[in-house]
């Protein structure tokens, strides 16, 4: 008898120790941090799209649930073959990876309202931004005495630095992004390519030769640092010598010569971004973030593989060791899942390419808003964008507010951020965004 009351005891013990287990998750996710239910039922929602979409999508991926409404693993089949080892470990990357949706949806709504150029605007409102922040962007700042010589500094970042951005957040409407995968020689893509408003293509990848494959429009060039030191190559790829380089990096002594004695003609920046936590990294993920800051629509060509993910090419040389090629092609499926980029493929060679279990944007908001609490985000929930600012700095008069000849689109979202620049603080998850405002 006594047996059987301390096995009863044993069993409820347990069961009340299994339901405070699930109180106290559920209460960090939702009580602790003051969602609403229908902020709990939207990130529910999400999820449960989320997974629907990357089976249906995903190219032979899969998504379960993590830990909680936020967390997701994406699987690749069983039978794909990694190719890159961790230079640390010398380990095979891996076949899962697990994503933070509530990180992704709330980080990426607010770069489509930023601007991912760098300016001198922002370094000047930044607090001690020459000496702080400019220093670290000039390679060998350890030179110039930690930017106290403001002039120094600006003489180096003065060829890439703009006043004020040069670009606008919906300032284009249908962009693509190319990458460089052999999966591009297999579908002759280039025409398609060449029908968008704008066109981003990736460091050293030639367009001469491969037209029919990747288009020959291209409007931007994201560079890494190797690109950067060879811009004298870089700039010959494009025969109109009117595709604008971004550079991902620092500034180089080296480029900044080149820009001088060659000259190169081509508008060159410098790209500011955003913290991703742990996102892919890479000029792919770079040149989507660019691209969401600037036009309304973007799609990804050459990011794919082959069905059983063991093919890893570039379609204009031999493939090249670099960072995680597994991990960038999970984390664009997520993206596509979230509704913010379209990814195309010879998998897809169908012309319609319909996605299903895409999110509508009222999914997306309403998961935003959830998502902005949860990381205790600056401004969360509020409908106001500016309330997202945590660095405010009215705008000198004399520097230009816009643009001409803007679109609708561009300038209703003007209206809607009422006239303010967003710049996104790099390392900076959650803390809000630096606003320049007019003043008055």
């Amino acid at each position: 008898m006594r047996l059987l009351q301390f096995a009863f005891l044993v069993a409820l013990t347990s069961g009340l120790a299994a339901i405070l287990i699930y109180i106290t998750g559920l209460s960090n996710l939702y009580g602790s941090n003051r969602i609403s239910d229908e902020d709990y039922e939207a990130l529910l929602s999400l999820q449960s799209g989320f997974q629907k979409c990357v089976s249906a999508n995903g190219l032979g991926l899969q998504a379960v649930s993590g830990k909680d409404y936020c967390h997701v693993t994406i699987n690749f089949p069983s039978d794909t073959v990694p190719k890159w080892k961790d230079p640390n470990s010398g380990e095979l990357e891996g076949l899962s990876f697990e994503f933070d949706l509530c990180e992704a949806v709330a980080t990426w709504e607010r770069v489509r309202n930023s601007t991912t150029i760098l300016t001198k605007e922002f370094i000047d409102a930044l607090p001690n931004g020459w000496e702080e922040y400019a220093w670290r962007r000039i390679n060998k700042g350890i030179h110039l005495n930690r930017c106290q010589n403001k002039t120094l500094c600006m003489e180096k970042l003065s060829l890439v630095l703009p006043e004020t951005p040069p670009y606008f957040p919906r300032q284009f409407g249908r962009c693509a992004v190319i990458g460089n995968s052999g999966d591009l020689l297999k579908t002759r893509f280039g025409k398609e390519i060449d029908s968008y408003d704008v066109v981003i293509r990736e460091n050293g990848a030639p367009i001469q030769n491969y037209t029919e494959y990747v288009g020959k429009k291209s409007t931007f060039r994201l560079l890494n640092r190797g690109s950067a030191k060879a811009l004298d190559k870089v700039v010959e790829l494009d025969e109109t010598r009117k595709e604008a380089l971004l550079v991902k990096t620092t500034i180089h002594d080296i480029m900044s010569k080149m820009i001088r004695e060659i000259p190169i003609k081509n508008p060159v920046y410098l790209m500011l971004g955003a913290s991703f936590g742990s996102a892919a990294k890479g000029t792919g993920l770079k040149a989507l973030e660019f691209a969401l800051s600037i036009c309304d629509s973007v799609d990804m060509y050459g990011f794919t593989v082959d069905p059983g993910y063991k093919e890893w090419t570039r379609y204009f040389s031999e493939s090249r060791k670099g960072h995680t090629p597994l991990h960038g092609r999970a984390y664009y499926q997520m993206m596509e899942c979230l509704g913010l980029i379209k990814i195309h493929s010879p998998l897809r060679a169908n012309p319609d390419r319909v996605l299903k279990w895409v999110p509508s944007r009222s999914t997306i908001k309403a998961a935003r808003v959830a998502s902005e609490k949860l990381l205790r985000m600056v401004g969360a929930g509020s409908a106001d964008p500016l309330s997202a600012c945590s660095l405010i700095k009215n705008r000198d008069k004399r520097k230009p507010a816009s643009i001409p000849s803007l679109r609708k689109a561009a300038i209703d979202h003007q209206k809607y951020v009422k006239g303010a620049t967003m710049y996104p603080l790099e390392r900076s998850l959650g803390h809000g965004q630096l606003c320049t405002v007019q003043a008055g």
